[in-house]
């Protein structure tokens, strides 16, 4: 089965739940149902495998975090497979309020990429009740490299690029969760060619609990509305990853066809996997 049609599938079944949600929603609003079990996370990290996911820090807490992604393994004894090219993304998250987190990150990209976010709940899955978490997370990034050498006339806003999702996630039992994520990219400095201004994805992502302390994971974004006679390089992103939780800090190890860390490459720069395997972890301390 490809990954689109799954995508497909978890579309279909969360807009049949989507019909008890408006229910449910309308009746809290009336305010007719009493206040009811919150379900927990349906994720153990704030990402699930590179994708965002609807869990947030609580309030007052902060999240020190590490990724890093090696170089490509496809080149083998060459780069070492991946020790040469790493790249790595130092950065905090901070929980405002228990519905409210602001990020900051430094990578150590090629463009040096500065990312700051904001990541707000909307809604909670409750038990017996409204069956999503539905969250919204936005990004910017702004570029520190040298923009000039390449692009004279550049100004500020040219460093600069959004990204925005809508996460819907549902909690299905004990072991499986799952989220959809419509995803919105922009660029101030965009080529036409490889590169596009704006760009519209629909993404997927899944957890699965195997033990106590370790869980699979997945996610996958497609891009729509691509113009036929666009013929970009890249591809759509997909990264399968494992969650170990050993009490003080979540690990996860990945697998991606990007090396990309930040939000808005990690979405418009993905390769092809036969060229491009890159290996890597997140790693989230919390205070």
């Amino acid at each position: 089965m490809k990954i689109s049609k799954v995508i497909v599938s978890l579309s279909v079944l969360f807009a049949f739940q989507m019909g008890h949600a408006q229910d449910d929603l309308m009746k809290e609003l009336d305010g007719d149902n009493a206040k009811k079990e919150v379900v927990s996370a349906a994720f153990k990290g704030v990402q699930i495998a590179q994708m965002q996911s609807t869990k947030l820090p609580a309030k007052k807490e902060w999240y020190f975090v590490v990724s890093h992604r090696f170089g490509d393994l496809n080149n083998g004894i060459n780069n070492f497979f991946g020790l040469d090219g790493a790249q790595t993304e130092i950065g905090g998250i901070y929980g405002i309020t228990d519905w409210l987190a602001i990020q900051a990150s430094r990578n150590s990209n090629n463009e040096k990429t500065y990312e700051l976010g904001v990541k707000y709940r909307f809604a909670s899955q409750q038990v017996d009740g409204f069956p999503f978490t539905i969250v919204g997370y936005n990004t910017a990034n702004i570029d520190s490299y040298k923009i000039t050498q390449f692009f004279p006339k550049a100004k500020f806003n040219h460093r600069m690029a959004f990204a925005s999702q809508l996460l819907i996630s549902r909690k299905f039992n004990e072991r499986f969760s799952a989220q959809l994520a419509p995803t919105f990219v922009h660029r101030n400095l965009y080529d036409g060619l490889r590169d596009q201004e704006n760009v519209y994805l629909i993404g997927a992502g899944a957890r699965l609990k195997l033990s106590k302390r370790i869980s699979l994971t997945a996610d996958y974004s497609a891009r729509v509305s691509l113009p036929d006679e666009f013929n970009s390089p890249y591809r759509n992103p997909f990264t399968v990853g494992m969650d170990i939780d050993t009490g003080g800090h979540i690990f996860q190890l990945v697998f991606s066809n990007t090396q990309n860390m930040d939000d808005v490459n990690y979405y418009t720069h993905a390769g092809e996997t036969k060229k491009g395997i890159y290996f890597g972890f997140n790693l989230y301390r919390v205070f």
